[in-house]
């Protein structure tokens, strides 16, 4: 199948990557001169474990990058929409979308054939047959189900594992105006035959994308109000807890040989700093916006949000269990991405707590095995470590903000050096053990 993508982020490039590795002849579309260089060369501009093994195998062969939307539009039998879909001021901003898909239908204008139109985007229920179909409708002069298809296809794709998300996906989604929409996305995924699949509308689909976000950042929400009250009441530690709840059968999958491992969901019923990046706090934020719009309060989901606004603040308490005035504290703060095997830098609840400890006094320094933020606002005249035992070396406090697997090492390090800082795990990955002064979320 011949198939465009507008849009080279993640969803973008991780899904053209990937169905050109099953075969398709696949354009990725951007504006970015930088980024199309980059993937025609065959590599990567975003750190995605397996990304560029996979351009290694498909640029130049099964997969390219063009700037020329138009001609990409000619050349293929699907458009696949995949451009941001950012919150502001606390709602949903489409106008990326209805750009794309403007300049779809002005290409579509001039092409005879039935074309496919999908939205890959995460868009509130609705959009793709309000504001996709008007705008592709208005430039193009033609009608959608008439002459050319209108669907929506979200993804399931968690940064970090993306590759392996979309190449063994749990479910398939795809959503039409008709009948003939639906059954044209499903060829793209026909080399995925054994996976689940619901065939729906597009506003359905829509919802099932959100619904499926606001399910995991609920029960990160949960599980760090539940840390809050094991805090409060003492002796009662909520990685213990979780654990003891994690045992529950409907929590874990037993094999046809018998054996017993944890679902994966289990991973969002932990607590720690919070969630962030570019998907769950303006997914949320959006749905409980088109809530009110629609007349429909959204408590829960306004609670959700509020649990994660607020939860850097409970590393800052801890730090002020010790340190009565941080004025002069050095502070080493690891993990700038909001979550491992990741550089995105997307709502990393690193920021509020770099915001709130240099607000405090205390002189911050920052390590990520990753994340490289050029100009990021939050870190003028923080000092960025090259490796992470620069990062510690002085420091009299260290915050465990993201889960990297190199900072499980901090214990060792600490141990050669002969120092005692206080550590504050954010993230309770740590063993309280091995450090001599320990702090927890939720302990």
């Amino acid at each position: 199948m011949r198939i465009s993508i507008v849009g080279t982020g993640y969803v973008g490039l991780v899904s053209g990557a990937c169905l050109a590795d099953h075969g398709h002849d696949v354009t990725c579309v951007d504006v970015d001169p930088t980024k199309l260089e980059a993937i025609n060369a065959g590599r990567a501009p975003i750190h995605e474990e397996g990304l560029p093994e996979i351009l290694a195998r498909t640029v130049g062969r099964k997969l390219k990058a063009s700037g020329d939307l138009a001609r990409a539009v000619h050349d293929s039998e699907m458009t696949l929409i995949a451009v941001g879909t950012p919150a502001v001021q606390g709602r949903i901003d489409l106008a990326y979308v209805a750009r794309a898909a403007e300049e779809i239908g002005a290409a579509l204008r001039t092409k005879r054939d039935y074309h496919t139109v999908v939205v890959k985007s995460t868009v509130i229920p609705g959009t793709t047959d309000s504001v996709v179909r008007e705008s592709v409708e208005k430039t193009s002069g033609k009608r959608a189900g008439a002459d050319f298809g209108l669907g929506m296809n979200p993804e399931f794709l968690t940064e970090g594992t993306a590759v392996v998300d979309f190449m063994k996906p749990d479910r398939i989604v795809i959503g039409g105006i008709d009948e003939r929409t639906r059954k044209t996305i499903a060829t793209a995924y026909e080399g995925f035959p054994a996976v689940p699949r619901v065939f729906t509308n597009n506003k359905t689909a829509e919802m099932i994308k959100y619904a499926s976000n606001s399910v995991l950042a609920t029960l990160i929400s949960f599980s760090n109000e539940i840390g809050r009250l094991c805090s409060a009441i003492g002796d009662v530690d909520v990685a213990d807890v979780m654990r003891g709840v994690h045992e529950a059968t409907y929590f874990n999958v037993v094999s046809q040989s018998g054996e017993r491992r944890k679902a994966s969901i289990t991973s969002f019923l932990e607590a720690g700093c919070g969630f962030g990046g570019s998907c769950l706090p303006k997914d949320i934020t959006a749905l409980a916006a088109q809530g009110r719009s629609v007349g429909v309060p959204m408590p829960l989901l306004t609670d959700v949000l509020e649990i994660n606004r607020s939860q850097p603040e409970e590393l800052l308490r801890l730090v002020r269990k010790h340190f009565s005035d941080l004025k002069g504290t050095h502070v080493a703060v690891l993990g700038l991405a909001f979550k491992p095997d990741t550089d995105d830098l997307r709502e990393s609840p690193a920021f509020p707590i770099i915001r709130a400890l240099r607000g405090a006094g205390a002189t911050v320094i920052a390590f990520d095995p990753v994340a490289r933020p050029v100009g990021h606002p939050d870190l003028a005249g923080v000092q960025l470590a090259q490796r992470l035992e620069d990062a510690i070396a002085s420091a009299d406090v260290i915050v465990h903000v993201t889960r990297w697997s190199e900072f499980e090492r901090l214990g060792e390090l600490l141990k050669q050096a002969g120092r005692n800082p206080l550590v504050v795990d954010g993230r309770r990955n740590l063993r309280p053990a091995d450090f001599a002064r320990y702090e927890g979320v939720g302990r």
